[in-house]
């Protein structure tokens, strides 16, 4: 398959080159979802890759693994259920600075998006996670996460909201669901190509919002691009506020099978 070498060739750019509430680490998918789904009876593959060039260098809690020089890998395989459904499976690893890999868990989600007329430019639906994680990613060993979808998409802009939230199923840790809102803005920049922004927050729990000075934020600097079968996202991001990762790479490259 021709992409396989330029995708190889992005994966060891990101590895390589940048490698010469309790606020946790960059996530192992760092992603603002809109309407895209598998077409039924098709399966996906995405490698979901990000590299902490500067982050957290202390725990902030017992048995974590601190973001700094982190290299997060996780393939996320998914399947076209119906126009409306997709199922997907993530397993995400992690290699530290010290050259050791792990495994961090793995999750399943369920993804829906209403159906539309042709030419509509308006999108909404929901994505739903259930998993288990490490001590090394989480105080919480189970999880959920909803996610809600609501987007526009014409031939120029990208317009992407999802105002997730975020639940322990655990009881070593507070259940209140957690608000973690994400924004993804992007303009064509040329033929396959868009460029634009994504944002990250986390505002604590959900009742109770924390106050300003105490959210966490994310801004990624992103271009996305679509090369025959291949589709790649690749971005820098700027932690602010509360996160301590401050910079951060990222890439999503997707590789469908038809």
């Amino acid at each position: 398959m021709k992409f396989l070498p330029l995708a190889c060739g992005l994966l060891a750019t990101v590895t390589f080159t940048l490698g010469s509430t309790t606020v946790l680490a960059a996530p192992d998918e760092i992603q603002v979802y809109t309407e895209e789904m598998d077409d039924p009876r098709e399966f996906g593959l995405e490698l979901h890759v990000n590299y902490a060039i500067t982050g957290a260098k202390e725990p902030s809690y017992e048995g974590e693994m601190p973001g700094h020089h982190m290299l997060q890998m996780t393939p996320e395989f998914s399947y076209g259920i119906t126009k409306s459904w997709e199922a997907g499976l993530y397993l995400p690893f992690a290699l530290n600075p010290d050259g050791n890999l792990y495994n961090n868990g793995l999750r399943l989600r369920m993804k829906y998006m209403a159906p539309r007329d042709d030419g509509a430019r308006l999108f909404w639906g929901l994505n739903t996670e259930v998993g288990y994680s490490t001590r090394r990613v989480s105080e919480s060993y189970w999880g959920m996460e909803l996610r809600p979808i609501i987007g526009y998409r014409d031939e120029a802009w990208l317009l992407s909201f999802n105002p997730i939230l975020n639940l322990s199923l655990s009881d070593n840790v507070s259940r209140a669901p957690q608000f973690e809102p994400a924004l993804k803005i992007t303009h064509a920049a040329g033929e396959g190509i868009q460029a634009g922004f994504e944002y990250y927050g986390e505002y604590g729990p959900l009742h109770q919002i924390l106050p300003a000075d105490q959210r966490s934020h994310s801004l990624y600097a992103v271009m996305d691009v679509a090369r025959g079968d291949l589709d790649v996202n690749f971005g820098v991001g700027r932690g602010f506020g509360a996160n301590p990762d401050k910079w951060v790479a990222k890439a999503i490259i997707a590789f469908p099978f038809k």
